[in-house]
């Protein structure tokens, strides 16, 4: 039975994932309901990823809230003032490196963010093991770095123990778990999507393929942890939103629901994959571009490979991924190419100096 979505309360809604998610529920889903966008603009969130949005549908049916997810007051705020009755926690602190260098933050907002959002949606609406509801949901997205690290070989599954290795993966392990206990011990309704690595359009450029891409067009060297031998699993972001939306449309209260590309490859290759795409596209020698990458440090607690078995949400929800690798780095390249301005305007004062000073490859 498909859930009938009035008021989404859409968490996190200017970054990345988030915002790609808006545009496709406006012009993909079948959705005709309300979408209130809560997001605390910090770095990686920005308005200008939804001016389209805002220009077309703002004051009605999209309305946008600066609010800390933290904030409890503000929260019941806008429960009250839109009636929400699905919430689509995108909302978190997911830079891996910045984790390593500064954890509070992500403890802070992973944490007790998604606390804050779970107990005023319990209360709200009326929660309780003897007040079981169906029409109020609450979807929490995670990764798959909850897991830890594989091998050479296997797959994370949804029965997969939690093993995070870093202050990033443990803070949304976390969060997991809470939501998981609100409801077991509330009888909170929830779903959970652990997905893998997400690329395309409005990732903010610290992440590795807008950022090489960007250098790569600029000719600045393009540095890779370690021997590049790293192996993470790749999904086109528009692929990862259509499953959000089957999961929160179709799935079943209580369940986890992992979400791969089922691609995956090592960060050195990867790279070259890059280098050979946007190369063309800039008229550049593909051999001389890379003659700028350079190793460097590993990062510490680099988790060695991630992969998951997505064939749950394929069986059990009809999900399967659209876009394919190639294309979808062609798609990736072009955006970023053609908006090397706004890319620039983002990359203001503190964070293009930490981007060139540090690195990562998620």
């Amino acid at each position: 039975m498909e859930r009938k979505l009035h008021n989404i309360l859409i968490t996190g809604g200017c970054g990345f994932i988030g915002s790609n998610f808006i545009h496709y529920l406006f012009s993909e889903s079948s959705f005709k309901g309300n979408v209130i966008n809560v997001d605390n603009l910090t770095y990686a969130g920005n308005l200008e990823n939804l001016e389209n949005i805002q220009e077309e549908h703002g004051g009605k049916r999209y309305f946008f809230e600066k609010t800390d997810i933290c904030d409890r007051n503000e929260i019941e705020r806008i429960f009250k003032k839109y009636n929400i009755d699905t919430v689509i926690h995108f909302a978190a602190e997911s830079h891996v490196d910045r984790s390593v260098l500064g954890p509070e933050t992500f403890i802070k907002t992973n944490v007790m963010g998604t606390y804050t959002l779970l107990d005023v949606a319990r209360k709200y609406w009326n929660i309780s093991l003897d007040n079981p509801r169906e029409d109020v949901l609450f979807h929490h997205i995670s990764t798959d770095e909850v897991y830890g690290s594989l091998g050479a070989t296997g797959y994370f599954t949804e029965t997969t123990a939690y093993d995070p290795r870093s202050p990033y993966s443990a803070s949304k392990a976390s969060s997991d778990h809470i939501v998981m206990a609100y409801h077991h011990t509330f009888g909170m309704p929830v779903t959970l999507s652990n997905c893998t690595n997400n690329y395309g359009p409005y990732q903010f450029p610290e992440k590795l393929i807008p950022l090489m891409i960007m250098n790569i067009k600029k000719g600045t060297p393009l540095p890779v942890y370690g021997e590049g031998k790293n192996i993470r699993d790749w999904i086109y972001v528009e692929d990862h939103n259509r499953a959000v939306w089957q999961i929160v449309s179709k799935g079943i209260s209580g369940e986890k629901y992992n979400i791969g590309g089922e691609n995956e490859w090592q960060n050195i290759e990867l790279l070259k994959k890059l280098i050979e795409i946007t190369s063309k596209k800039c008229n550049l020698e593909a051999s001389a571009v890379e003659n700028t990458i350079i190793h460097v440090k590993d990062r510490p607690g680099h988790d060695a490979r991630y992969a998951i078995d997505c064939s749950k949400i394929k069986k059990e929800l009809g999900w399967e991924r659209k876009m394919s690798f190639e294309q979808g780095l062609s798609l990736t390249v072009d955006w970023y190419l053609s908006h090397s301005e706004w890319i620039e305007h983002i990359l203001s004062g503190e964070y293009k100096n930490w981007i060139q000073k540090n690195y990562t490859d998620r």
